[in-house]
């Protein structure tokens, strides 16, 4: 059936979806659509010749009327108390919030007006909520900013204290390795020499458990930053090999190294420190057979390091539990222990650091293999461009017999600094002692010639031993042969410029190595 336009208008108001409501210029309600049922709850019998007031809350209603004149004398399409909070009035006495529009209508001289009303309770929720949730989100903005500022702050400061521990819990141990170098230089009981012996092992134990505990702390608090590279995976095993296979020919043990002309990019100084923990685990749990080094090439994208051994071997169960602190294979809480556990935490720290791979196969009675996953490097590095400065094997060259070398020594601690004189002196050296980069300069300044300069890096009066090296190789106009003892393992030291007439120790370091070293670099013919 054909509608007319009335009912046309008339189904159309009903189907609309917001509240609809007609009233003519005395402000009485002539329609409502169904809505108006399900938006107010009234019947159109309950609303239809009753006053539009009667739908809002009382407190508007006195000033509403004035309003309603305001518009009729005025009509236009235009919502209603615009920039207003407008409210509706249930049946049953409830608010609601509401949006009105508001349409002029003219039927046979008559002054109608249409108003579109909707709930907009669940828009106002939403905004509410999104209010809340920035103002929570800002606040959380503002909280996170702060704690990274904190945790900034505290890294930094963690950074300083570890420089600091580092290099005065080395000081005393860098004595007492001296003075018991120098004590078994000078005795020759045997009672003795057998205590001063048993004295170097303490000191040996405790200089590896602190160097781990530094690593460990260093690495946790950020204060080691990778600094990656390309270089050569032969230098890292010809170190190793350089480093271990005495200790391994003392245990009865082969190390191997296979030839690899193969390179990796990453962090070398990082990647030595993980080979160097690797192959001493390997060693410690292997009774007989040997160790070997190799590198296979698994794509040219890929490169894998292998420790493997012929050792003891680790339980399947076991294999999660190997990188905690202090856990060793085999070794009950009440057990002497061989090594402190340490190795393989600091490893997988590091491997965490670079980004990188760790995977081990093993086999009870059988041996273990750690595999260290790297990316290939883009070009070709050669060993020799990336080998170390020092080499601490253990040479007998002797000093020159016709003339005492000296040596300038600028140490702040004086314990440490009498230590290294004693042991110098009692090894035919002459030892000029200097506590500052002023005395230092002032002995050059006197007459004195050194043939070889040994310093701290952490000096007193923000100095360094970097700052004496370059002063005094200035004052003397030579490339002055010169030893850097350092305790700290930052990157200002680890990312010194190659310099052949530079040697870098490490504190604590042995008397033994301290002077095969000096014996060595000062009878090595350099550059001028």
């Amino acid at each position: 059936m054909r509608l007319t336009p009335p009912e046309l208008a008339r189904s159309a108001l009903e189907a609309a979806p917001d509240a609809m409501i007609i009233i003519d210029g005395e402000g009485i309600i002539r329609f409502v659509n169904r809505q108006v049922f399900a938006l107010f709850g009234y019947t159109r019998e309950e609303v239809i010749g009753h006053p539009i007031e009667m739908l809002m809350p009382e407190r508007f209603r006195t000033r509403h009327v004035v309003h309603r004149g305001a518009y009729l004398a005025h009509m236009r399409a235009r919502p209603m108390g615009q920039n207003l909070e407008l409210y509706g009035l249930r049946r049953d006495a409830s608010e609601f919030p509401v949006e009105i529009s508001l349409s002029p209508v003219v039927d046979e001289n008559r002054t109608l007006v249409v108003a579109a009303i909707r709930d907009v309770s669940d828009r106002q929720r939403i905004q509410r909520e999104l209010i809340a949730a920035r103002a929570v989100a800002e606040e959380a903005r503002e909280l996170a900013d702060l704690a990274r500022e904190s945790a900034d702050r505290a890294n930094q400061g963690k950074s300083r204290f570890l420089a600091t521990a580092s290099h005065d819990l080395r000081q005393p141990l860098q004595a007492l390795a001296l003075l018991n170098g120098t004590l078994r230089r000078t005795v020759s009981d045997p009672l003795l020499t057998e205590a001063l012996a048993q004295q170097e092992q303490a000191i040996g134990a405790m200089s590896r458990l602190l160097n781990a505990l530094l690593d460990i702390s260093k690495l946790e608090s950020g204060a080691i930053k990778p600094e990656l590279g390309d270089f050569s995976v032969a230098r890292i095993f010809d170190e190793m090999h350089r480093e271990f296979s005495s200790v391994a020919a003392r245990n009865g043990l082969t190390l191997a190294v296979e030839a690899t002309d193969a390179c990796a990019h990453s962090d070398p100084s990082l990647i030595e420190q993980v080979m160097r923990n690797l192959v001493s685990n390997a060693i410690k749990y292997t009774r007989s057979g040997g160790v070997t080094l190799r590198c296979t090439l698994l794509s040219d994208s890929l490169v894998r390091l292998d420790v493997a051994d012929t050792g003891i071997g680790i339980p399947v169960d076991q294999l999660p539990l190997i990188y905690d602190e202090f856990y060793q294979v085999g070794v009950s809480a009440n057990t002497s222990r061989d090594g402190y556990g340490l190795g393989l935490s600091i490893v997988k720290r590091i491997v965490q650091l670079l980004a990188v791979k760790l995977e081990v196969d093993s086999q009870v009675g059988h041996g273990s293999t750690f595999s260290l996953l790297l990316p290939a490097a883009a070009r070709q590095v050669s060993a020799a461009s990336s080998a170390p400065a020092e080499d601490l094997t253990d040479s007998a060259l002797a000093p020159d017999g016709r003339r005492r070398p000296t040596v300038l020594l600028v140490e702040d601690d004086p314990s440490v600094r009498d230590a290294t004189r004693m042991l110098l002196r009692v090894e035919g050296y002459e030892v000029i002692p200097a506590a500052s980069l002023d005395e230092a300069l002032a002995a050059v300044c006197s007459g004195e010639r050194p043939d070889l300069l040994m310093t701290d890096y952490h000096l007193g009066a923000n100095q360094t031993g970097i700052h004496v090296i370059t002063a005094l190789r200035t004052q003397l106009g030579v490339p002055l042969k010169s030893v850097l003892i350092t305790g700290d393992t930052s990157t200002a030291v680890r990312g010194l410029a190659p310099d052949p007439h530079l040697r870098v120790l490490s504190k604590p370091i042995r008397a033994e190595a301290l002077l095969s070293l000096v014996r060595e670099f000062l009878a090595a013919d350099l550059p001028a």
